[in-house]
């Protein structure tokens, strides 16, 4: 089950493979203490979680359309909610290892929502207005390359092939820079197709050599080895 945030007409919206519902119906009113019990037949009427709609296997996309749940849309959809999971769990080592780039990593797993709502708008069924509502930036490149450029300043040359290694902090960083590759790949159909903004695959191929710098960089400031390949004899 995945799930992405985007905006729609000024509220945020929760895409669960393809559909959506908005945070707005799912939270109390603003001042209004949240209820667990109630008398009235009307606060009963509280969003589930699921929908049902999957059942079958499909699923629907941002535009209506209902497409297999193995559709390359839908592989491309889960594969980068997992690096968003994988890049979670690093950022959570990286904060107990008290590292500088942890809100780095939070705005790009914010990034990767909106890459979410990018594939899940096939251009092939979409409208204008939904083109325009989930638009992706160029920017967010531009920035990981400045991100990566810094950060790459600060390191020794790479002058050996190195293996995910370098403490916790690193290690987890390389799981999610070979999920971020599978992601970039999963996404190469969509694009190919012009289902998907190409501008996304440069996004996911930028990521994961800022995933790799930034594991060197967390290896280095804790003072942890990286492993070094090595033919074996």
């Amino acid at each position: 089950m995945s799930f992405f945030v985007t905006k729609y007409t000024g509220l945020h919206r929760v895409f669960r493979l393809g559909t959506y519902v908005s945070i707005k119906q799912m939270q109390p009113a603003f001042g209004h203490e949240r209820r667990y019990t109630s008398t009235s037949e009307e606060n009963r009427r509280i969003a589930k979680i699921y929908t049902k709609t999957g059942d079958k296997g499909f699923s629907s996309t941002f535009t209506g359309e209902r497409r297999p749940k193995e559709d390359h849309i839908f592989d491309a959809l889960g594969t980068t909610d997992e690096l968003s999971s994988a890049i979670g769990l690093a950022r959570e080592f990286c904060i107990d290892s008290g590292h500088s780039f942890t809100d780095q990593l939070e705005k790009i797993q914010c990034v990767l929502q909106d890459v979410g709502s990018n594939i899940a708008t096939p251009r092939s069924s979409a409208r204008d207005s939904h083109i325009k509502k989930t638009m992706f930036s160029s920017q967010t490149v531009i920035e990981l390359e400045r991100w990566i450029d810094l950060f790459t300043e600060e390191l020794p040359p790479l002058t050996n092939f190195i293996l995910p290694s370098g403490g916790k902090s690193s290690a987890a960083l390389h799981v999610a820079r070979a999920v971020c590759r599978r992601a970039e790949r999963c996404v190469a159909p969509a694009v190919r197709s012009g289902e998907t903004d190409p501008e996304v695959a440069k996004y996911l191929n930028r990521l994961s050599d800022y995933l790799f710098t930034v594991a060197r960089y967390a290896a280095m400031k804790e003072g942890k080895g990286e492993s070094i390949y090595k033919r074996p004899e």
